[in-house]
């Protein structure tokens, strides 16, 4: 596992949902921005009466393979930042920072000379770090971070070199600290605890606004664990001799998960994510980038972003460098690249087809005197149901891809038509091209199947 395969897999989560399609400030759909993985300062929490919270826990299994061995702890996360954009008085040749300043008249944008300038959020990547050493159980780890508020002035040039505009940029102080614990359980295994918590002060008027709140959270925070001379064990799905301890972790507003190049039972490294993932993630190869957008599919989303005006792009450009970056990347997409993201499946590999309805694959069923097994063909004769897809395929000549037995005895064949452009998806199981009807509602083939 490499580390730039962990660093894209991480910059997918942090920047999950920080801007949605259509990528415009002036959408409805954006008036919330870093919904993901938020930890709120204390006061606004208990301002809430709880619903909001200040504080997230990661809790996963780890065991000590060598002595001395220890886990890295790495929690990142977003510090929202204010920028504002104001006009001048009047225009200046040169801009100096002096006290105090001009007064401002802060506008929602500015156009000028062709280009777009908005008022909005705009966000630093934030990390903190710690380690513990395994054998320490029961000795607590407590590391602080704060980071202090900051104002910035860019000033707007026009194209006579006069300066009538200028943006600000200003985010407010957060601090909290991050504790780190492991304590033993069974079989030389150790529940390790992180604990994320917001502990900035807030004034008064920033509790009664969630716009303004952000300014003192933290937001897509994550915690990403390194295990040196150590292994992780899955809290998803944990071997059955591990299952009571890994069931008795605590996590809460994230959940960990393995991390590796390789599908297997145990990982050196652990991502506890605020978006629900499977073990062992990855990003799709036919991706060029990640879409940091938690609502749609690669395709969809780069057919939408093709298919903008020129003012949406513009306005596109103006939310922040990650925004333009995909714009760009987007538009310089070559036609093999669209293709290549569309009409990939996969099955998970935790994907269980008997969580669906309990069925079993059997080998043959009998339909009158007829066996039937899979490869036979059958003509489709649907009960009355009153459905498209019955009406459009009765009559039709299918082969049977296989026949199951569902837990309550009933017998279900999976048919796919003969006619179907798509019957080579069919035959490999993918949804869409199979159709299942029970003995009932099919007619045997008679030189296709066989006469007991």
């Amino acid at each position: 596992m490499t580390p730039e395969f962990i660093d894209r897999l991480v910059e997918a989560v942090l920047y999950e949902g920080h801007i949605l399609y259509p990528y415009r400030a002036t959408s409805q759909k954006n008036r919330q921005r870093f919904t993901f993985g938020r930890v709120y300062p204390e006061a606004y929490s208990a301002a809430q009466g709880g619903a909001e919270p200040c504080a997230m826990q990661t809790e996963c299994l780890v065991r000590p393979l060598a002595s001395g061995a220890k886990v890295a702890v790495e929690v990142r996360f977003l510090q929202a930042m204010s920028r504002e954009v104001g006009l001048l008085p009047e225009p200046v040749s040169i801009w100096v920072s002096r006290e105090p300043e001009p007064d401002l008249r802060l506008v929602p944008s500015l156009e000028m000379e062709g280009r777009l300038y908005q008022s909005w959020q705009e966000c630093a990547e934030r990390r903190v770090v710690a380690e513990i050493i395994l054998e320490k159980a029961g000795e607590p780890r407590t590391v602080p971070f704060s980071f202090e508020a900051d104002r910035s002035v860019e000033p707007i040039v026009n194209g006579n070199g006069l300066i009538p505009a200028v943006i600000v940029r200003r985010n407010e102080r957060i601090s909290g600290h991050i504790s780190v614990s492991v304590t033993a359980v069974a079989g030389g295994w150790f529940r390790l605890c992180v604990r994320i918590a917001n502990q900035t002060p807030v004034p008064s008027a920033p509790l009664a606004s969630d716009e303004a709140v952000v300014l003192h959270s933290l937001a897509s925070a994550h915690t990403l664990l390194r295990a040196s001379g150590a292994t992780f064990c899955s809290v998803t799905a944990p071997p059955a001799d591990l299952a009571q301890e890994a069931a008795a972790c605590r996590n809460v507003g994230t959940w960990p998960v393995l991390v590796g190049d390789t599908e297997q039972e145990l990982s050196d490294t652990m991502l506890s994510s605020p978006i629900v993932l499977p073990d062992f993630p990855k990003l799709a190869p036919e991706s060029p980038g990640t879409l940091f957008d938690g609502t749609e599919i690669d395709e969809i989303l780069t057919l939408r972003i093709i298919t903008m005006t020129d003012a949406e792009k513009r306005e596109m450009r103006s939310i922040d460098e990650h925004a333009r970056r995909l714009l760009e990347r987007t538009e310089s997409l070559p036609p093999e690249h669209l293709l290549a993201m569309h009409g990939v499946m996969r099955k998970p590999a935790s994907f269980d087809e008997a969580i669906f309805g309990g069925s079993n694959r059997i080998s043959s069923a009998k339909l009158g005197e007829t066996e039937l097994r899979a490869g036979d063909r059958v003509i489709i004769r649907p009960k009355a149901r009153a459905d498209v897809m019955d009406m459009a395929l009765a009559g039709k000549t299918a082969t049977i891809e296989a026949i199951e037995e569902d837990a309550e005895g009933r017998i279900h064949l999976a048919l796919v038509a003969e006619d179907d452009p798509g019957r080579d998806m069919g035959l490999m199981r993918q949804t869409g091209h199979r159709f299942f009807y029970g003995l009932d509602e099919v007619e045997a083939c008679l030189e296709g199947a066989q006469q007991q």
